[in-house]
């Protein structure tokens, strides 16, 4: 594994034990000491599986947000799980955020940067944007912008 992908993944560990760190004490305290246990171990693996599933495959990895609440709900009670919502989606954005920054710099499909713009379509374009030069869809979509 190269340099950067231990890098990504050592951030990616960190996010998920973010998460981890904000939500554990509100898992359900009405149960024993040994199936709370066994809660907080089910809800670290959920959240480092999410993580890491969102750093393998972040282009089709679609509201991981909303995913791993849906796995890890079950845990809280039903008082927490307003809590526990937020800050699964305050976490998995700033993990989303961090992947789309590895994304534009070129960090993913191997090493290529890939252009901001979009198609006329909505579509992402496929360029590889030069380093010294702004993307011409860019510059346009920004004039057609200023129009309207």
């Amino acid at each position: 594994m190269d340099e950067r992908a231990l890098q990504i993944q050592a951030c990616m560990y960190q996010y998920s034990r973010a998460i981890y760190r904000s939500i554990k004490d509100l898992i359900d305290p009405y149960v024993d000491d040994a199936t709370r246990i066994q809660f907080r171990r089910e809800v670290l693996e959920a959240c480092e599986q999410t993580m890491e599933r969102l750093a393998k495959d972040p282009l089709y990895f679609a509201k991981p947000d909303r995913a791993l609440f849906q796995d890890i709900r079950r845990y809280f009670p039903i008082t927490c799980q307003a809590q526990v919502a937020w800050a699964v989606r305050e976490g998995v954005a700033a993990a989303v955020a961090f992947i789309e920054s590895q994304i534009e710099a070129g960090a993913f499909d191997g090493g290529v940067a890939r252009c901001r713009a979009t198609t006329r379509k909505g579509k992402p374009c496929q360029r590889t944007p030069l380093p010294d030069r702004v993307c011409e869809r860019i510059s346009s979509q920004t004039a057609r912008e200023s129009r309207h």
